[in-house]
């Protein structure tokens, strides 16, 4: 039942949309100034291939120019956490695999601030594993981190272009002020008298 109902709004929808060619051409008609009218094609299969190729090409061929720098301000936040959290998790990778390979020479660990600062006596078996699972669990915390930040990224990418697929199918779609809807006072006279409101919608 849901899916019918689903059915009919984009049915109704599609009713009230500006006049579609083919499933994929709006038609938006123009005046030249000169008494003819001239037809500009806005496809939404053109904005999907544009935003696919370049992110924020779909947005610029629907004309929506301030969602550009929206979208790559999305990619380089992203991007920069992405890069932070890759820098973090090879620090603690390389410092656990120091810490753990009985090699005197190698102490990269020695960089991080946490455990210069704490000081550890690593003669000490105790806080040795302690260290040495501490180290462990921030390498897998920043490398998890790293690895959701690029599912993110791909998301913003396809997020991206389904926006410039919307946009591209409501383009022509009408939202001027002749949308309103009026009511007023009646009265009729059919051998009785009746009172009541009048409604009227225009669109």
């Amino acid at each position: 039942m849901k899916i019918w109902f689903v059915f009919a709004c984009l049915l109704m929808i599609g009713n009230v949309t500006a006049q579609i060619v083919d499933a994929d051409t709006v038609v938006a008609i123009t005046d030249t100034g000169i008494g003819e009218t001239e037809e500009v094609v806005h496809s939404p299969r053109k904005a999907t291939i544009y935003s696919a190729i370049l992110p924020g090409l779909g947005q610029a061929y629907n004309k929506k120019y301030w969602k550009i720098p929206l979208i790559y301000a999305g990619f380089g936040t992203i991007g920069y956490f992405i890069k932070w959290n890759n820098d973090n998790y090879k620090l603690f990778r390389t410092g656990y695999i120091h810490l753990t390979d009985g090699n005197p020479e190698t102490q990269d660990y020695l960089k991080i601030e946490a455990v210069r600062r704490n000081n550890y006596d690593l003669d000490n078996p105790n806080q040795f594993n302690n260290l040495r699972t501490a180290l462990m669990r921030q390498q897998d915390y920043f490398r998890r981190n790293r690895d959701l930040l690029f599912i993110s990224f791909i998301g913003f990418y396809g997020l991206n272009i389904i926006d410039a697929s919307v946009d591209a199918h409501l383009f022509d779609f009408d939202i001027s002020d002749d949308l309103t809807l009026n009511w007023q006072p009646s009265v009729q006279v059919d051998n009785n008298v009746f009172y009541g409101i009048n409604l009227k919608l225009s669109f």
